[in-house]
């Protein structure tokens, strides 16, 4: 019943969103973590995931700025990637603590910038015992249909990569506790 209802809820939000849900294409990352789900969760529910990637890939993130809000829904959050000369800018629209899940919707640049007409960015906290879970990173997409011959793509490296140092951050203060 509840998967029901997250199906209906996800098809009336595309829907909102100028999209149908055939359009939508995804990719998925995945990532099991040897801590609580909880503790993965207090880093990914407001800034904390941004400032610590950006902190650890100098070489990618050039800077993060919060154009707008505290971190909550409605924040709106800017990536600059080095050289400086890229951007991507996304506002958050659903952050859930129970379910453990938050939702971004890209305005400009990422995929966006090269034939993507939508880029909704979804983060899963699933816990899995209590000292583990998994992240699950999903990019979903629709490309405009002038594009679709060329195929864009957002690039999920950049939430693989969070959650790898996610991993090592958290199982290693884990360890040194």
């Amino acid at each position: 019943m509840l998967k029901q209802v997250s199906l209906i809820c996800f098809l009336i939000f595309s829907c909102y969103m100028g999209i149908e849900f055939k359009e939508l294409k995804h990719l998925t990352n995945e990532l099991e973590v040897n801590v609580a789900a909880s503790r993965v969760w207090e880093l990914y529910r407001h800034l904390g995931i941004s400032m610590l990637t950006a902190r650890e890939l100098k070489t990618v993130i050039q800077s993060v700025q919060v154009l707008k809000g505290d971190g909550g829904v409605g924040t709106i959050l800017k990536l600059t990637f080095v050289p400086g000369n890229s951007s991507y800018t996304e506002r958050f629209i659903e952050i859930d603590d129970e379910k453990k899940v938050k939702v971004a919707k890209g305005l400009e640049g990422g995929c966006l910038a090269i034939g993507c007409s939508v880029q909704i960015v979804r983060l899963d906290i699933i816990e899995k015992t209590s000292d583990s879970c998994i992240i699950r990173s999903d990019i979903g997409y629709a490309v405009k249909e002038e594009f679709e011959a060329n195929d864009p793509k957002p690039n999920i490296q950049l939430l693989a990569a969070a959650a790898q140092i996610t991993k090592r951050f958290l199982e290693s203060s884990k360890n040194d506790a």
